[in-house]
């Protein structure tokens, strides 16, 4: 009896010294992967900001439009950027969000959600070029909006709507069951549960996934080169004819951003455009990493000001 117990104590023993031994083995692949990756991360952008830093940091390089004679800067792919990235959020956060609550709170389990889903999830895969060529058919040619910043927001709206309606859809889910079930024992109405519990307990979720989103469409080109457009914008920051051509805060105008601006550049080089592609690529590279830390940020502030923690 002494010795069968000592045999299974034994070969417990060996079991656990296995399992350790692949779980190490395990730990350790998977460590040298994650610091593949962040190597390779790091060197990305390490040799970005090495080409471009200088020219980026260079005076006039941000405040100059691209025909400046002395020092041709990146103002108008800059604001460009910014305002189609404005009126993309303006266009696709409201529509997300209500597709999000509507998912969560109030559609039925059947076909007709279960296709709603898995259009969100294909959308969401869709090349860039396809989006930027169904855009030009249907934004640009069938509306008649033309070459404007108007098509290219809703053609970024297209890649924008499926991440938001996720995160959204996946922050309303992580609020406990209970604050519903309280809201609702108290006598409010499914809306005012979800404006009012709900939406503010998810607030700082929401935010992040937005901030993160526009990051993302920040960046994008390929859709863009169809629906916005990809030759610089002369732009008159004093006019006050919202139609003209040349106002800044006219929609309904070709705009060029700066992955616009850089494949532009890239594939029609001229004299000195190779230092302005690597400072305009420095420039789009820190905004990206911008809303990354703003994301967090305001993430870890929403929480702490609606937890009290």
């Amino acid at each position: 009896m002494a010795s069968e117990k000592s045999g299974r104590s034994a070969a417990l023993d060996a079991h656990v010294r296995r399992i350790d031994s692949q779980d190490r083995v395990a730990t350790g692949v998977l460590a040298v992967i994650v610091g593949l990756v962040m190597l390779l991360v790091v060197a990305i952008i390490a040799y970005i900001l090495v080409r471009g830093a200088g020219r980026a940091l260079t005076p006039g390089f941000l405040a100059n439009p691209y025909n400046d004679e002395v020092v041709p800067g990146i103002l108008y792919q800059l604001w460009d950027s910014f305002y189609m990235l404005l009126v993309t959020l303006v266009i696709s956060v409201p529509i997300s969000l209500g597709a999000a609550i509507f998912l969560v709170e109030y559609a039925p389990d059947n076909w007709v959600t279960s296709a709603a889903k898995t259009a969100i999830e294909t959308l969401s895969s869709l090349p860039s070029i396809v989006v930027g060529m169904f855009g030009s058919l249907f934004f640009v040619v069938t509306l008649g909006w033309g070459i404007s910043i108007l098509a290219g927001a809703c053609a970024l709206t297209m890649f924008n709507i499926p991440i938001l309606v996720r995160t959204i859809q996946q922050a309303l889910e992580d609020v406990p069951r209970s604050q519903r079930d309280a809201a609702l024992a108290m006598g409010l109405t499914r809306w005012e549960t979800t404006i009012n519990v709900l939406l503010p307990a998810a607030m700082p979720a929401i935010v992040t996934g937005i901030v993160l989103s526009a990051g993302r469409v920040f960046g994008e080109a390929a859709a863009l080169i169809f629906t916005a457009g990809s030759a610089p914008a002369r732009l008159n920051f004093t006019s006050v004819n919202f139609l003209s051509p040349t106002n800044p805060f006219n929609i309904f105008r070709p705009a060029c951003s700066l992955a616009v601006y850089i494949w532009r550049l890239t594939s029609e080089p001229t004299a000195g455009s190779t230092e302005i592609v690597w400072g305009t690529a420095t420039v789009l590279l820190v905004c990206v990493l911008l809303f990354n830390l703003l994301a967090r940020l305001l993430g870890k502030l929403l929480s702490r000001r609606l937890t009290a923690e």
